[in-house]
């Protein structure tokens, strides 16, 4: 059976939302961090090098274009004719509301995309931004705020030099919810110190909150970053692919059926991927957790006794 017999998927709860295939396009809108530019510190996350989480680099082309270019290769690869902006490289709330609107604006001005994924931090998610967002969801758009909490241990988020806590994330999410905003909450798993553990406490924690969705990653080292050095130091080790699987199923089991699954693993490109190696192999990934929650006879939400309520 396909993954989605066993995790509720963002393409399968697409399917069922919208009656046809909905695929996100990813965005570099040009935007900085403030974990990078100063005002809340410099060189970022540890293990942050954003050409590993955007493919437009740092010189991108218009909103537009990268729309078109991202349409193209979506509709050859599987059919797909809606589309959701996705504003993923750095921080995307990160700047004035005018510009915020008119880069949202200019996404949405597609007749094809029908709405809008903004990956940001806990802590830049003020009022203003989240009003913005909630007045495009009041008209009919699909809007999620991706919020980048990577661990709920304040100790991880200092060790990895993330420049916010677990109480930046708990009032975002709090902010979000109150104007009806979906939340989809993005969890690494392998990072510095942490175990199987401590990644099922995080999900719990944002499970108690109440999310939407979930992104999982695996920590990978990639080139330019404080954890490539700590990892040639060998100060880092990173996670074996069966222990990642592992920790993925548990995680699966642990969830609502309800619950999104937007990404269950995330890969970095061979040229800048250090360790580990499998990092660079997407489906044979995505085919190993697949494999998992068989042997398991398991799925989404085991752990609760639920069905899997997406398929009925």
């Amino acid at each position: 059976m396909p993954l989605s017999s066993y995790v509720h998927t963002f393409g399968q709860a697409m399917i069922s939302r919208y009656k046809q295939r909905v695929h996100k396009v990813a965005i570099d809108a040009n935007f900085t961090c403030p974990n990078r530019d100063g005002s809340i510190g410099r060189g970022g996350c540890t293990f942050c090098n954003n050409v590993s989480f955007s493919p437009n680099g740092r010189q991108p082309e218009s909103i537009a274009q990268q729309i078109n270019n991202g349409r193209c290769v979506i509709r050859k690869r599987t059919g797909a004719k809606k589309y959701i902006a996705y504003f993923q490289a750095y921080t995307n709330t990160y700047d004035d509301i005018s510009v915020l609107k008119k880069r949202y604006d200019k996404a949405l001005a597609e007749p094809d995309v029908i709405g809008l994924a903004i990956g940001t931090r806990p802590d830049c998610v003020p009022d203003k931004v989240l009003d913005l967002l909630a007045s495009y969801h009041d008209a009919g758009y699909e809007i999620w705020l991706e919020l980048g909490l990577q661990s709920s241990f304040d100790k991880t988020l200092q060790r990895v030099n993330r420049g916010h806590g677990y109480k930046e994330y708990r009032l975002a999410v709090k902010a979000a919810r109150q104007r009806g905003l979906q939340v989809c909450t993005h969890l690494i798993i392998g990072l510095p110190g942490e175990t199987n553990l401590h990644a099922r406490i995080s999900l719990l924690r944002t499970m108690e909150l109440g999310v939407d969705g979930i992104k999982l990653h695996p920590l990978h080292v990639v080139k330019g970053t404080q954890l490539a050095n700590q990892w040639r130091k060998k100060e880092y080790q990173p996670l074996e692919m069966a222990d990642y699987i592992n920790t993925v199923a548990d995680l699966v089991e642990l969830t609502p059926a309800k619950i999104i699954y937007h990404r269950l693993t995330g890969t970095a490109s061979k040229n800048i991927l250090l360790a580990p190696a499998w990092c660079s192999q997407k489906w044979n990934v995505l085919n190993a957790i697949e494999s998992e929650l068989k042997q398991r006879k398991s799925y989404q939400g085991t752990s609760y006794g639920a069905q899997v309520s997406w398929l009925l």
